[in-house]
Order: C-alpha cells, then structure tokens, then sequence
C-alpha cells in the first residue's frame, strides 16, 4: 500500500461525495433550514451507512450483485421509492414550517437512506473495483478506502451545509423558504430519472 495510492482513492472520494446527488442535495436543503450545527447528525449518518457499504464491498457482497443482477433493480425501485419519499418530505418542510417546527433527517434515516441510494453504491462498487488490491495486501486496501472517505467525506458534506447555510440567509421570508424547498424538492424527485436511465 504505497502513499500514491492512497492519495488516488481520496481524490476519488472527493470527487463521488462532493458532486451532486441526492445526499448533497440534502445537506444543500437542511443546511438551509435547519443550520449546521443540527445537520451534523445527517452528516454523521451519511458517512456512517456510506463506509458500511465499503465494508460491505470488501467483505464480498460485490460479487452476490454479480451474480444476483435483479437485485440492482431492486435497488433501484427501493431508492426510488425513497427518495420520493424524500422530496415529499421537504416539500413538506415548506407547508409545514408555517404550523410547526420541521426536524432534520436523523442519524439513523441517514445511515438507512445509503442502503437504497444508488449513487451511495456506485461509490462503494466503483473504489471498490477500482483500488482493492489482491492477495495480502486486499485488506489495507479495503481499510484504505474506509480511511479515505472517512476522512474526504466529512469535509464534502460540511461544504454542501455551509453552502445550504449561506443560502437559507436569504430565504428569511416564508415565500422565499417555501420556494426553495420546492426547489429542492423536485431536485431531489428528479434523482429518480437519473437512476433509470
């Protein structure tokens, strides 16, 4: 396991955590509504149920979506499903904001969200293919790439919040928030498409 290497795979997870996707999305929209401070939680369960999936990619579970392919369109009917779930969740935030006090996602639906979050697979199948290394040196790869997002990931997310946060000062009036959770809202909803295609 050589220093090159490992700079490889951390450049590879700052670019799949800190390109949009769902996740960024959401980090985008509750930095916006809820501060960072209450978004740390989100952040944590993100990166949490992300490195299970390498872990999970290391220990193997790579090869059951090899030989099981109908288990990606699982996936996809699962993360689909959630992540309308999701945009109907912070649609909500913007109707419901006007009666109570809207909460961020919980460590835990974080966690959860990454299990059907295809772009969360992607990531776990792709540095998994692309920097485990074979024969003795395979488990200081698979660690490697845990270290890697462990260490890139964070730092994407709290950009992606402290974006939102910038953001949501000028979304002061209720018009204005409403709009922006609509807009996130159908950015998140429009994922979908993109995991279809």
């Amino acid at each position: 396991m050589t220093y090159e290497l490992f700079f490889a795979i951390c450049l590879f997870a700052l670019v799949t955590t800190g390109t949009p996707g769902p996740n960024n999305i959401m980090f985008t929209s509750s930095g916006a509504n809820f501060g960072f401070r209450k978004t740390i939680p989100h952040m944590l369960g993100v990166n949490l149920g992300l490195n299970s999936l390498h872990l999970l990619m290391g220990l193997g579970l790579g090869a059951v979506f090899i030989q099981l392919p109908i288990l990606q369109n699982i996936l996809k009917v699962l993360g689909s499903a959630y992540l309308l779930w999701l945009a109907w969740k912070m649609l909500g935030n913007s109707i419901a904001a006007a009666t109570n006090t809207p909460i961020p996602l919980t460590m835990l639906q974080a966690a959860t969200f990454q299990y059907v979050n295809p772009k969360a697979w992607v990531m776990a199948i792709g540095a998994n293919v692309s920097f485990s290394l074979e024969g003795d040196l395979y488990s200081a790869s698979v660690v490697a790439i845990i270290g890697a997002y462990f260490l890139v990931g964070p730092c994407t997310n709290a950009c992606w919040v402290i974006f939102g946060k910038a953001i949501g000062r000028y979304l002061s009036s209720p018009q204005r928030l409403k709009l922006f959770n609509i807009i996130m809202a159908g950015l998140t909803a429009s994922c979908v498409w993109f995991i279809w295609l």
